[in-house]
């Protein structure tokens, strides 16, 4: 059975995941595009091969259709999920969804709620579960080299560059047009951890705020747009360097710049930094989300577990330090080094083989997710899919509570169940 797909939202994630099908055209199809601006439509249709008669100019358009399709992609705003997603899952489309599930903790739990009713499977973009690394992780803890785990350290290293494009000058700037930065960048590196520690999570604690990127700290002699700015050439957060260095990187052309322009000239990357958003300076850009955030996490069993959200970093993968009662695992996204207590060995496992995605795509899981998303769709067997609705609404779940306590100070927030 080849999957059909409607692709809702043709951004940079609804095309990532659209480009499964070209990859594996045996397995799925893009059969129909909703997207309100023009050139993204055209594009991603375009390249799908997709008739005029099933491109649409909003999630509405294509929704007041007959179902047209076996599964959606929804990659639209954070905060234009919950709607969709819930009449989508009516008409019976199964769903795959974009993380996260939605903005408020209400609308979670309706989006849940209203796939659980209409019989149909929900998977959120939970990409991390999905890569080989994560694969190595659980197979030392699953087979008991570490004993019990005591503590984990996991650090999600945003990167400064990534952090000024993304949640200072980019889509998730604020938390009342988007989200939290925490719910936005790391609600998949909770549900990470849950999935590693393998327990229920039951208090939650967090402190952070916006250190750095706030008028408070815009140098003297600044201006509003880097452009214009002679303090630009010495500034860490240079729009105009970052911008025209990503011309001459193929990848980088691919995101992040082509998020800023669809016109990647010279040209094209001076006049969007003119006129659009990516071409402001960071210190007065009116953002308002957390740049490093720390949250604590308790298990039923015993086990705690810190995440560290940071802007201050250079990019790259996730870290982790997981400590056991028998060994100790240390990782870097792509390679897994464990220390036995009773010999005192070391063993190293490198998992950035094994096929063209294990590289790309957050190690692979872009690519992996969908391979399984359309399996389980293919097959009607939903255990390929890692994580069902209400594990993802427990990730997202403890992203609320340690953004409560954050604003409270750090105080602690009980989960509900724990």
């Amino acid at each position: 059975m080849t999957v059909s797909l409607a692709i809702v939202g043709a951004g940079d994630r609804g095309t990532t995941y659209a480009g499964y099908t070209l990859r594996s055209p045996d397995e799925a199809r893009v059969v129909a595009v909703a997207e309100p601006r023009d050139a993204h439509r055209t594009a991603l249709a375009g390249a799908h091969r997709v008739p005029a008669s099933a491109r649409f100019d909003s999630w509405q358009a294509l929704a007041a259709r007959p179902r047209l399709a076996d599964a959606i992609v929804l990659a639209t705003p954070d905060r234009e999920h919950a709607e969709p997603a819930a009449r989508f899952a009516a008409l019976g489309y199964h769903v795959l969804l974009e993380k996260p599930i939605a903005p408020t903790e209400a609308e979670c739990e309706a989006v849940t709620a209203a796939a659980e009713h209409a019989g149909v499977l929900l998977a959120v973009c939970h990409v991390l579960r999905y890569t080989r690394y994560t694969e190595a992780v659980k197979r030392y803890v699953e087979a008991g080299t570490l004993g019990r785990i005591v503590g984990v350290e996991h650090l999600e290293p945003v990167g400064w560059w990534h952090f000024a494009h993304s949640y200072v000058r980019g889509n998730w700037r604020r938390a009342d047009t988007s989200s939290s930065s925490l719910l936005a960048k790391c609600c998949h590196d909770l549900d990470w951890l849950r999935h590693v520690v393998d327990d229920t999570p039951v208090r939650v604690s967090s402190v952070g705020g916006l250190h750095h990127f706030h008028p408070g700290n815009r140098p003297v002699g600044a201006a509003d747009t880097c452009l214009d700015c002679r303090v630009e050439p010495r500034c860490p957060y240079s729009a105009v360097r970052f911008y025209r260095d990503c011309l001459a990187d193929p990848d980088r052309r691919v995101w992040p710049l082509s998020v800023v322009t669809r016109d990647l000239t010279p040209a094209g990357v001076t006049e969007a930094l003119r006129n659009g958003p990516y071409g402001r300076c960071v210190f007065t850009g009116g953002n308002d989300v957390a740049d490093h955030q720390s949250v604590t996490i308790s298990f039923a069993g015993g086990a705690t577990a810190t995440l560290t959200m940071s802007a201050f970093t250079p990019g790259g993968h996730r870290r982790t330090r997981i400590m056991g009662t028998h060994g100790y695992l240390e990782g870097d996204g792509e390679q897994v080094t464990v220390t036995d207590f009773v010999t005192g060995a070391t063993v190293t496992t490198d998992t950035r083989g094994g096929g063209a995605d294990a590289g790309t795509g957050h190690g692979g899981g872009d690519m992996r997710l969908m391979a399984a998303f359309v399996e389980a769709v293919a097959t009607g067997d939903r255990s390929a899919v890692r994580s069902g609705p209400r594990e993802s609404l427990d990730s997202h779940r403890m992203a609320f509570a340690a953004e409560r306590s954050r604003l409270a100070g750090g105080i602690p927030v009980a989960l509900a169940g724990g």
